[in-house]
């Protein structure tokens, strides 16, 4: 079996450290990790996969000295402006966490149960989806493919981690009262209409994000789709309301069979026992949750259902190295170590 050259870009962040927990537990096939940050970071030790790991500073002689085949990044959107091209130049398939690449028409926008093929598509970057489009997404693929969906209106519940550790700190310091460093009011008892910055039509930044990657990831330009995005106290997991709007008819039950069978998907949905999906077990798993599934009945085909994930995880770290595993399952890293 061939082993690979994987870097991991950002490592010790919040979503960096947690691609290396994501990496010990799949076990890819690898020959070398090489763990990047910045030159504050450079020459810090990592224990990872049994043993420590010196960083190595982030710039363009690093790079061009070790051969890597696949780096995962996770370093926002301005290091990866700067330093995706510069793998990607050495044959290093880059899988982007941040905002930086995914609007480009030539890069695929991926999430592996919904649009693996793309991957194969890839001049050597990909991008990572936004945490709240992967695992809506993971829901609506089946759905849409089934009963054709029309018009999605998007509600969201997004943990702070999902701002990084400025945001996970400003609940943990609201808690004692401590004024926010990170959001504009304190995000303890309290609930923020407001991710990402606003853009001139009144939505965020992370509304339109939503918007225009769920079109992207389902290939589907004509979706009508509006989202109102919120950032809730709660430390790990987004919690999501759907609506859905269908071109077919449906029932109830067809809709939880389609679920139930779908990938990456796990129903749980059993009012009377008070099963529901909730931030609180969805927490450091990998699936995608959902339930409260019930029929509009105030459009000729349509459902409401609630969808929660781990956003650190299947919403950035596991998303992403699962793009890496079908890559290398598909042919589509270039091996370096042979090069």
């Amino acid at each position: 079996m061939k082993k690979y050259n994987v870097a991991v870009v950002g490592a010790t962040g919040m979503v960096g450290r947690k691609f290396l927990d994501v990496l010990t537990e799949r076990q890819l096939p690898v020959e070398n990790y090489y763990l990047f940050a910045s030159a504050r970071s450079a020459g810090s030790k990592i224990d990872f996969m049994g043993k420590p790991h010196t960083v190595i500073e982030l710039n363009e002689e690093n790079i061009k000295a070790h051969k890597v085949d696949i780096a995962l990044f996770s370093a926002g959107g301005d290091v990866s402006k700067q330093f995706a091209p510069v793998f990607a130049k050495c044959g290093t398939l880059v899988i982007d966490n941040s905002n930086a690449w995914r609007r480009e028409p030539d890069v695929p926008l991926v999430v592996p149960e919904c649009n693996a093929k793309d991957i194969l598509l890839h001049k050597n970057i990909i991008a990572n989806p936004n945490c709240s489009t992967i695992q809506a997404v993971v829901a609506l693929k089946p759905l849409h493919e089934t009963f054709g969906i029309k018009r999605i209106i998007y509600s969201t519940y997004q943990a702070v981690s999902g701002a990084g550790v400025k945001g996970f700190n400003d609940l943990k310091g609201g808690i004692c009262g401590e004024a926010p460093q990170k959001f504009p009011y304190p995000i303890f008892g309290n609930c923020l209409p407001h991710i990402d910055v606003f853009l001139d039509n009144g939505y965020t930044r992370e509304e339109d994000k939503m918007i225009f990657e769920t079109k992207k990831i389902l290939g589907d330009p004509d979706l009508k789709i509006t989202a109102t995005c919120v950032r809730v106290p709660v430390y790990y997991g987004h919690s999501e309301s759907i609506n859905v709007e269908f071109q077919k008819p449906c029932t109830l039950a067809q809709v939880k069979e389609v679920l139930g069978k779908a990938e990456g998907v796990v129903v749980q949905d059993d009012p009377a026992k008070l099963l529901y999906p909730m931030a609180i077990t969805a927490a450091d798993k990998d699936e995608v949750f959902v339930g409260r599934i019930r029929i509009d009945d105030t459009v000729q085909s349509g459902i409401n259902f609630w969808v929660v994930a781990d956003n650190i995880r299947k919403g950035a770290a596991t998303n992403a190295v699962q793009i890496a595993e079908k890559a290398i399952e598909m042919g589509a890293v270039k091996d370096q170590l042979n090069v």
